[in-house]
């Protein structure tokens, strides 16, 4: 089985920006992503590569995964990996992936620069989304490409863009859903939500958004904002009293196979196998 980060929130911050690197270590995120992508002008994007290696320990500083998002042109690729992969970097984040043999490109350089820098091979993890129509319909394939794929996402604003469509819950629904399949499928968290990235104004709307994509199979979530972050804890994340329920399931369903059944009666709840094995999971994610 992989080992999978423990993600709940990942806050993008741009990786040229001082002010949003000083105080990203505050904000209460799982991981925090230095972007080198659409946040970074052409023009700054030299120096938000030649910032990442002070960036890292900083935003760090309170026990977050720092994860780097690349370019997707493979002239800039190359170089976002080189000056991404050091010590302290957990994860990079594949920008429209095209396939397979795309993922394996990418994770040949990645292994390129961890033996330049005489890390241990395989430990940067590869997040990889899908931004485009072909890019879903093949989902899975990209899933399983490569054993440093740690999560899959499909990048909604861009997917929209490519089906000629608004970026809408409806228009996005099935893509998504396809992507948490094809990551459930091959071992990897379903990163994202039914939605987009947009909408600031309304909180109460987001988080009602959030907790419809968590029943839905999403695991963490991107965001953009501060104020978003402590709403994907939240609703990505497990109460005190979902915690003690599902413990209080697992210890009489232990009961009752000790017992010889299958099946037992807990707090007005038929629950068997398939339902305590969603209450394991919900324990050992904390």
């Amino acid at each position: 089985m992989k080992n999978l980060p423990h993600w709940r929130s990942l806050l993008y911050v741009p990786a040229a920006r001082e002010k949003f690197i000083a105080k990203a270590h505050e904000r209460g995120a799982d991981a925090i992503i230095l972007d080198l992508e659409d946040s970074i002008a052409p023009a700054e994007k030299p120096a938000a590569r030649a910032a990442l290696a002070g960036a890292v320990p900083r935003v760090s500083a309170n026990g977050a995964d720092v994860v780097v998002r690349l370019n997707r042109p493979l002239e800039l690729a190359v170089q976002d990996i080189q000056a991404a992969v050091m010590p302290g970097v957990r994860a990079l984040i594949c920008t429209k992936i095209m396939g397979a043999d795309h993922v394996k490109l990418l994770a040949e350089l990645i292994e390129s620069a961890e033996a330049a820098r005489g890390m241990e091979i395989g430990q940067t993890g590869m997040v990889v989304l899908a931004e485009d129509a072909a890019g879903v319909l093949r989902a899975e394939e990209i899933a399983r490409a490569h054993p440093r794929i740690v999560a899959l996402g499909i990048g909604g604003e861009d997917l929209a863009t490519d089906l000629g469509a608004e970026a809408t819950p409806d228009a996005l629904d099935l893509p998504k859903r396809l992507g948490v399949l094809a990551a459930r499928a091959a071992g990897v968290l379903p990163l994202g939500f039914i939605g987009t990235v947009a909408g600031l104004s309304d909180l109460e709307g987001y988080r009602a958004m959030l907790r419809r994509s968590r029943a839905i199979g999403f695991a963490c979530a991107s965001c953009v904002h501060p104020s978003q972050v402590a709403i994907i804890n939240e609703e990505y994340g497990a109460s005190e009293e979902e915690l003690a329920r599902a413990k209080r399931m697992i210890a009489a369903f232990e009961v009752a196979l000790g017992q010889g059944l299958g099946a037992v009666s807990f707090e007005g709840q038929m629950i068997d196998l398939p339902v305590v094995e969603r209450a394991r999971r919900l324990v050992r994610r904390v």
